[in-house]
């Protein structure tokens, strides 16, 4: 079988559909390609969805000013959307929740000329992520970048503390200094819910790291 042959089975494959409805059935075929293809990295599976479909999460602590915003809608007018949104899907709401890349899905949300070039289909790479897991992400994703805001930085830290998740995590997890972390402790005023509590050095990073590298002392 050659590729002129594959072309013509995906073409009647999706035969008298319209845009929207050819795409949504393609991405079944983009899944098993990026099966086949044996490499994991999400970014070979994009699939599009309608950003109506699309939501953003409620602790990105990243933000744009409206220059750079501007300028992101001159590159996807002129160059196309080149980066996919990051999401996970959530099958209680039928959405895909945003772990990085709202700016993307808020130009095509609020700009029809993007809207129409791709017929109101977003672009998207679903990961499989709970809720600690994906703010994780989206500071990664954040801080990859040197985009944050201490603010939702802050507000993140305090909610993956009350989901259980341990200094030596979040360090490890969101590539903090153990410092940085007991800064934003103070700033949220997680630390004096726990201000008579006996604290001590349970975990250090070496020196020289970007990245902390923590281990708990047995």
């Amino acid at each position: 079988m050659t590729i002129d042959d594959v072309k013509s089975v995906i073409e009647k494959f999706v035969e008298g559909l319209d845009t929207v409805e050819r795409n949504l059935k393609l991405n079944d075929v983009r899944k098993v390609v990026h099966e086949v293809s044996g490499i994991p990295h999400p970014v070979g599976c994009v699939q599009y969805v309608p950003v109506d479909r699309v939501q953003a999460n409620d602790y990105n602590p990243n933000a744009v000013a409206p220059i750079e915003m501007g300028l992101l809608y001159t590159s996807i007018k002129a160059d196309g959307y080149t980066q996919p949104t990051v999401s996970v899907y959530d099958d209680k709401t039928n959405k895909f929740v945003i772990i990085d890349g709202f700016h993307r899905y808020f130009t095509m949300k609020t700009r029809e000329d993007i809207k129409d070039i791709s017929a109101g289909l977003l672009p998207v790479v679903v990961l499989d992520k709970n809720i600690n897991e994906r703010m994780a992400a989206t500071v990664r994703h954040n801080r990859a970048r040197g985009t944050h805001s201490v603010k939702g930085m802050s507000n993140m830290v305090f909610e993956m503390l009350k989901n259980g998740k341990s200094d030596a995590d979040i360090c490890n997890e969101l590539g903090m200094q153990p410092e940085e972390l007991i800064k934003l402790k103070h700033i949220t005023g997680y630390s004096k819910l726990y201000k008579d509590a006996e604290y001590g050095r349970a975990w250090a990073v070496p020196k020289g790291t970007s990245r902390a590298k923590v281990k708990k002392d047995k």
